[in-house]
């Protein structure tokens, strides 16, 4: 029989089935019907040809070829969860390459990481240098984007959708745009940045006003590097943490978005 044809769900059911010589517990263990096992059980030996079971006035048991085929069957299966053990292992539970916008990074995911990191002694952190880098390419663990959703990837909101408009206390009466932010009908901007990070340090340096997601920006203004001259208000784009699925249910990756989403 080939790899790809064994009936390994029905195997699994065999298997408890065996052990508790019962379709009631077995169905127990594997949270199904007894009828389900039942089904699978007939399943599997339309498959194999062979009779597994036989009922008795003592309850149920293994004939001779069920017998045969089970202690390889067994071992077979503690060889899978080797395997998983494994590939588990060659995650690197304590390493995370996350690709994030370097700007985000030092406003906002740096002292989360610090406190993450001070509770989980060894953890590393490997930062990609380009904030789009592909999961595959880069071998990501996590990216954070600033998204109007998740799209295909799994993900989690860090921070509500909203935006500020904000400036230096001492600025000049100008406008600093960046890709994706909507300026007020007419202005001309002085500086077109390429990023929200560019326009945030030139709203920083004095050089005029801007319109910045609030988690990018909240921690300036706390620091009375900004000031808010209008807003909060909703955002379409948020700064979302994201991960293609298997990624997404590792895990080490389920450890870190707990943290840095509570």
């Amino acid at each position: 029989m080939k790899r790809t044809h064994l009936p390994l769900n029905a195997l699994r059911v065999f298997d408890a089935a065996a052990r508790h010589l019962s379709f009631t517990r077995a169905a127990d263990e594997l949270a199904v019907t007894p009828a389900a096992v039942g089904q699978q059980i007939r399943a599997l030996e339309d498959v194999l040809g062979v009779v597994l079971f036989r009922r008795t006035s003592k309850g149920l048991e293994l004939t001779p070829e069920g017998t045969a085929g089970l202690d390889p069957l067994r071992e077979g299966f503690l060889r899978f969860e080797e395997s998983v053990d494994a590939m588990q292992a060659g995650q690197a539970s304590d390493r995370y390459t996350i690709a994030v916008p370097r700007e985000f990074y030092a406003e906002w995911l740096a002292p989360r990481l610090a406190r993450f990191q001070a509770g989980t002694p060894g953890v590393q952190y490997i930062l990609a240098p380009d904030e789009h880098a592909d999961f595959t390419e880069a071998n990501l663990d996590l990216a954070i984007r600033l998204v109007d959703g998740p799209g295909e990837l799994e993900g989690v909101q860090l921070a509500p959708a909203m935006r500020v408009t904000v400036a230096a206390p001492e600025h000049r009466e100008a406008w600093i745009d960046w890709p994706g932010m909507t300026l007020p009908e007419g202005v001309n901007p002085c500086i077109r940045a390429g990023s929200p990070g560019q326009a945030l340090a030139s709203a920083m340096a004095g050089m005029g006003r801007t319109i910045l997601p609030l988690a990018l920006a909240e921690a300036a203004i706390a620091r009375g590097s900004l000031t808010v001259l209008e807003g909060p208000e909703p955002a379409q784009r948020a700064y979302w943490l994201l991960a293609p699925p298997p990624q997404w249910r590792a895990k080490k990756v389920r450890s870190l978005v707990g943290f840095l989403s509570s």
